[in-house]
């Protein structure tokens, strides 16, 4: 337990998050194992009972060891009842109807925001064992190995990932349209249906480029840390630094990052 006198370190602060996200995870499995409830919110937008019980466990975890600080997550909202400047941001089950169907990927996602910046991120993925995390300026890791963005020069030898916001039927800034442009241009585009392990395979190398648009802080406060902290270039589609209040979310190794702009801001197809 931190002296409540001091501000906890980076990595007191890291392995609060890190325990939390393993025990989460841990939960998830179980209720994969034993069934879950599943609530919905519109035809394509569901909940299960386990989003509610993971999250319950993230913050139970991080109260416990950090009890003034402030909380941003998925199903319960803002709780700024705590004094301190540090805003727990959480996604308890990113990937919720991949889980839902019992196609294994899906993780539990937990950045902190201190003073308007994303300084730790950790995204732990329970079905292949995978811990991603970063501190701002210490670099980025899996599984305590370092995190290097891929080395592919151009668009044409990218293979990129997006995702598909919930209301995609109601509207018309949907992304189908900059789909299809990317897939005329890029070697080819995959969906995992989760952005905060979108981000962790850009930081991976294994995509070299992410777009998605309407997305939440809670999709992007961790895996935006573990990106960037592996050399990877973040910002919204007019290539502004990115925030994650904003919706739109571009991150790539850099080197193909101009090039998925201009697909982006191209005139309609």
């Amino acid at each position: 337990m931190p002296n409540p006198l001091e501000p906890p370190s980076h990595g007191v602060l890291l392995q609060a998050a890190v325990e939390a996200a393993q025990a989460a995870g841990a939960l998830l499995l179980r209720y994969a194992e034993t069934g879950f409830a599943i609530e919905y919110k519109n035809p394509i937008n569901l909940v299960t009972d386990a989003d509610r019980a993971a999250e319950q466990c993230v913050i139970d975890h991080l109260k416990s060891r950090l009890p003034d600080h402030r909380f941003l997550a998925e199903e319960r909202g803002r709780d700024d009842e705590g004094s301190s400047p540090y805003c727990w941001i959480i996604d308890p089950l990113d990937g919720t109807t991949n889980f839902a169907h019992n196609y294994p990927t899906y993780c539990v996602s937990i950045g902190l925001e201190h003073e308007g910046r994303c300084i730790i991120g950790v995204v732990f993925d329970p079905s292949r064992n995978e811990l991603f995390t970063a501190i701002e300026g210490r670099g980025a890791h899996v599984n305590g190995r370092p995190l290097h963005v891929s080395e592919t020069q151009t668009l044409d030898s990218s293979l990129l990932v997006t995702g598909f916001a919930y209301d995609i039927r109601e509207t018309k800034r949907n992304n189908l349209d900059h789909f299809v442009k990317f897939a005329l241009k890029a070697q080819g585009i995959r969906r995992t249906g989760s952005a905060a392990l979108d981000l962790c395979y850009v930081a991976a190398g294994r995509f070299d480029g992410f777009w998605e648009v309407r997305l939440n802080p809670w999709d992007m406060a961790a895996g935006s840390v573990i990106a960037r902290e592996a050399g990877g270039h973040l910002t919204d589609f007019s290539g502004k630094g990115l925030s994650i209040y904003g919706q739109e979310l571009v991150a790539s190794n850099g080197r193909i990052h101009e090039a998925m702009l201009a697909v982006l801001n191209q005139a309609p197809l």
